[in-house]
């Protein structure tokens, strides 16, 4: 197999680590785990001198940008091969075509999105975002949850260290996939600058011409992936219920691409009595969020199970007030900085949203706490951690 090179770096030197990255998740993923891979790695170059990195990506998917850092002590390799075909060579077919061989010799190799490829010599680790495909098996799409089923455990058995996004899913890979809880640790995410409060009028405008509101008219928004384990259906609920008690003018904002087993959701909205006052504007870029953000009067986000939960630590950075589900990592990330709830508590969130919409005051207290909360997160403390795993994982 050719592989396409850009940026060549040399060998490491004796005081720092050649360290290669699977940097496939990163190009081809919009949201979710490729922005955390994004942003993390964008991190570890801008903070880490010493060290070299080699991206190691499969073609990107049509239509991608494969944008990555540069630098002198940066280089990427890019396989003539899709992502499919790769994770079958790799994790089907059990090709004897390790990563290190692609990357050349690198002293670790991380694999940041769930499986880690067959490697030769280099210490492995490998993170671990979540694992609600055994906790949540019926909110996954089959295939793709015997896929994970198989090989997610066999590579947290075979790297030398996991890396998870939290506490909670550092437990969790603990007690399902029977990992030493010695070869366990937390590299949580961070946020953005890009995420503040946006006081533009005229971007806030033009955001909200974008997805079909006037100039005033309040909404509760929600960003994230449509699909079971996101819970949407339970905050369609929740606006129903809270719809009912008053005459708000509010409208629910439902940001997202559809993932697996989207149809219940947009069906359960369809059938709401409330349908003209919910709107799915589908998937909105990254560099539009904050705005999206800023504007709306609170955040609700009633997930059953998250490894960390970005959007809302994006929503408080930008000044909105949380609603979050009380579950799984969720409370690690909102502290005492948002209203929680149980996510199968839809009179709860309700009755939440409508505390936010009828007092200023909370929604004020919300805000400052929020901004106070986001700004103990960022990609740069988070890049620190995982240098320190780096580390802790080449002395062995």
């Amino acid at each position: 197999m050719q592989v396409k090179e850009s940026s060549p770096v040399g060998r490491a030197s004796s005081t720092s680590l050649r360290i290669g990255i699977d940097y496939t998740s990163a190009v081809n993923q919009n949201a979710g785990i490729g922005r955390f891979v994004r942003n993390l790695v964008d991190a570890l170059v801008a903070i880490d001198s010493p060290n070299e990195y080699v991206l190691l990506h499969a073609t990107p998917n049509p239509g991608r940008d494969p944008r990555a850092p540069t630098g002198p002590r940066v280089s990427r390799r890019t396989l003539p091969i899709s992502e499919r075909w790769l994770n079958i060579a790799w994790h089907r077919a059990r090709a004897p075509l390790p990563a290190d061989w692609l990357t050349g010799p690198v002293d670790i190799f991380h694999s940041p999105d769930f499986v880690l490829p067959p490697i030769h010599r280099a210490r492995t680790i490998l993170t671990v975002h979540d694992l609600a495909f055994l906790l949540y098996p019926e909110c996954a799409d089959a295939a793709l949850r015997a896929y994970l089923e198989r090989t997610v455990p066999y590579s947290a058995r075979r790297a030398d260290f996991v890396v998870a996004d939290s506490e909670n899913t550092r437990r969790d890979v603990i007690s399902l996939l029977g990992i030493d809880p010695e070869r366990v640790a937390v590299v949580p995410g961070g946020v953005d600058p890009s995420f503040h409060p946006v006081d533009d009028p005229a971007r806030v405008r033009a955001l909200r011409d974008r997805i079909g509101l006037d100039a005033d008219t309040p909404y509760i928004l929600f960003v994230g992936v449509i699909e079971p384990r996101k819970n949407v259906v339970g905050l369609l609920e929740a606006f129903a219920i809270l719809k009912s008690r008053r005459p708000l003018p509010h409208k629910l904002v439902v940001v997202g691409r559809k993932g697996w087993l989207w149809e219940e959701t947009m069906a359960r909205a369809e059938q709401s009595s409330y349908r003209d006052d919910i709107l799915f504007p589908g998937f909105i870029p990254e560099d539009e969020l904050a705005a999206l953000y800023s504007a709306a009067e609170a955040f609700a986000f009633p997930s059953h199970y998250e490894g960390f939960g970005l959007p809302v630590l994006e929503a408080m950075a930008c000044g909105t007030p949380v609603v979050s589900s009380r579950a799984s990592s969720l409370p690690e990330v909102v502290g005492d900085a948002g209203m929680q709830v149980d996510p199968d508590d839809a009179e709860g969130f309700a009755a939440a949203l409508e505390l936010l919409a009828l007092n200023p005051e909370l929604r004020d207290d919300l805000r400052q706490r929020g901004l106070a909360r986001a700004a103990q997160f960022s990609w740069a403390t988070a890049a620190r951690s995982l240098l320190d795993v780096y580390e802790r994982v080449a002395r062995g």
